[in-house]
This record gives structure tokens, sequence and C-alpha cells, in this order.
């Protein structure tokens, strides 16, 4: 199947079948199909730091990290997304190959072009996974790095880091910003 003028509406199934063989990526909301764009060396390098150290953390504990090339299906929103790094430690997600439907952890690098988007209407919408613990913005532009919480006292609790360490507590990971933005050069 195709995406057409003609098709401005395509179910989750087509969605998927034309992911699979399209060369461009896209993602998925209500029915819609959005083209995602590239991004900076800074932004990228960014992504691949923070998901080796998470993986070297995660190492044999049954989680699986993964980048920017998997979706996560938002079902109770009828939405796919692809966030910069996403974290599952749920079986169940292994049964569905393209996608993961049960993260732990999603992560989104912010960039100029999404991240209002990133910051409000994607995050309503991750807010709907109940697996979904914490959810982390990123600035590819300064140190800086956000963490959406879920909580028993108040739905999404939000701790910001500025200095040196950050944690990401739904993985009982600590990270440097040393390391979260090795090679990175931040442009005034």
């Amino acid at each position: 199947m195709l995406i057409t003028a003609d098709n401005p509406f395509y179910s989750p199934e087509e969605y998927l079948q034309i992911e699979e063989h399209s060369p461009i990526k896209h993602e998925y909301v209500d029915g819609k199909l959005y083209a995602m764009v590239g991004s900076t060396q800074d932004h990228n390098l960014v992504v691949l730091n923070l998901a080796f150290a998470l993986r070297r953390h995660l190492h044999e504990t049954g989680c699986r990290v993964l980048t920017s090339d998997v979706k996560v299906r938002v079902e109770q929103r009828n939405r796919f997304f692809y966030p910069d790094i996403a974290v599952s430690c749920d079986e169940r997600d292994r049964t569905t190959p393209l996608y993961l439907r049960l993260p732990r952890l999603i992560v989104e690098v912010l960039s100029d072009s999404t991240e209002a988007f990133d910051r409000e209407a994607k995050f309503q919408d991750y807010q709907t996974i109940d697996t979904l613990s914490e959810y982390v913005l990123v600035s590819s532009k300064q140190p800086q790095v956000e963490c959406f919480r879920r909580n028993a006292e108040e739905p999404w609790v939000l701790q910001s880091y500025r200095q040196e360490v950050f944690e990401i507590s739904a993985l009982n990971f600590s990270g440097t910003f040393a390391e979260l933005y090795d090679d990175v050069a931040f442009l005034a």
C-alpha cells in the first residue's frame, strides 16, 4: 500500500505494513502519517551516549534498550511514535517485533522542531501507557535533563538536573553529564 493524498486515513495494520517497506519513517496519529525529519550530530551523539550507558547498566536484567528505529504504540490514543530511546522490561514486548507496547522508560532528546510537541501532546499520549514509569527530556543544546516520574501522590513529578549527575529512577540508573554529553559541542 502506498501513501497517497487519496487515502488520508490508514488503519494501524496498514500503517505497520507501510512502515515495514518505507524508506522514510512516519509517526502515526489517528490514522494519519507524519514523516520524520533527520537530526543533528549532537542530537544523535546524546542519544547514543545515553543508550550505551543504559545498555551497560541493564545488561543481563531482561530489559531492552531500543533507539529511534523502534516504535512505541500508544494503544489508548491510536498512535505510534519513534522515541529517541525506549526501555522495556516486559517479556510481552518481545512478541511484537515492530514496536513496543509496554515501555518502562521513554527518552526524547529535544530539538527545535519537536520540543513543544515532545513536552505537551506527545507527553500526554505517553501518560496513557500504564507501564511507563518515567519520561525523560534531554537537551542537546545545553546540559539539562528533565525527568518526569509517575508516583502515587501526584501523577507525574518533575525533577530537573543541570549539573554533573542525573538519575533515572525507573531503572535505578545514575549517569554523569560528562558521559551523556561526551563529544557534544554546545553551540552558543
